[in-house]
């Protein structure tokens, strides 16, 4: 995913009322901007950080600027991490459609927010060539307290709990279910932070009993753009 036209910098002011942050562009103007983002955020919220912003031409939007990258050092270095949420399903997308997952080709079509189980929404359905159909829940991943080692979640989510256990129904019925966590930064593992949420910790276990499918990938970010990296282990 390439970012076009190319980002604004800035430094981060403060982040408040979850969706909103207020920035210090290098032009030296102080912005509003939208946080696509519900979650914690830990270790990535400190005042000062430098930050990477989209800018839409919408009139119709109220924040024009959306905040998409985050410098942080995790105990190796300043590296940038992806924090906008709305982008995995199509970074994903896109590295289905270029094979860069081999357990999901051969599959005759692929749909993205297709509506299944109790009233939720799959982030991507692949179906036909006399196969199964694979549901593909995907997950955001910005969280490392440890270096080298990343997490999920960062607050508790009963929405992905939930998404658990209906990916594990699924595979109950018939098809197949892959959960894909998407490290939107460098790291060489990947673990539930069980300590944060243990209910999500607990529903994964059930799940992989179940039959439900994980992986873990890890993205090169930078201000031009995010895209796959490299597969690495769930802990």
């Amino acid at each position: 995913m390439k970012f076009t036209p190319p980002l604004v910098p800035g430094r981060l002011i403060e982040r408040y009322k979850r969706f909103l942050a207020d920035i210090t562009l290098d032009s030296g103007e102080t912005i509003t901007a939208h946080c696509a983002n519900p979650g914690a955020m830990l270790g990535l919220i400190d005042p000062g950080n430098r930050v990477w912003l989209s800018k839409s031409n919408n009139p119709a939007r109220k924040l024009s600027f959306s905040w998409e990258i985050v410098e942080a050092d995790f105990g190796r270095g300043p590296e940038c991490v992806g924090i906008n949420t709305s982008h995995p399903n199509g970074i994903v997308f896109e590295a289905i459609g270029r094979g860069f997952f081999p357990e999901l080709t051969g599959y005759a079509s692929a749909r993205r927010e297709v509506k299944y189980g109790r009233n939720s929404r799959v982030d991507i359905l692949l179906e036909g060539n006399g196969r199964p159909s694979c549901y593909v829940e995907i997950k955001n991943i910005h969280m490392m307290r440890q270096p080298g080692l990343a997490e999920f979640p960062d607050c508790v989510t009963a929405r992905g709990t939930k998404h658990l256990m209906e990916l594990g129904d699924m595979v109950e019925a018939g098809h197949r279910a892959v959960m894909i966590y998407l490290i939107q930064m460098q790291a060489d593992r990947f673990t539930l932070a069980d300590d944060i949420d243990p209910a999500y910790a607990k529903a994964f276990a059930l799940a992989r009993s179940r039959g439900v499918e994980a992986m873990a990938v890890c993205c090169e970010v930078s201000p031009q753009e995010i895209e796959v990296d490299r597969r690495v282990e769930v802990v």
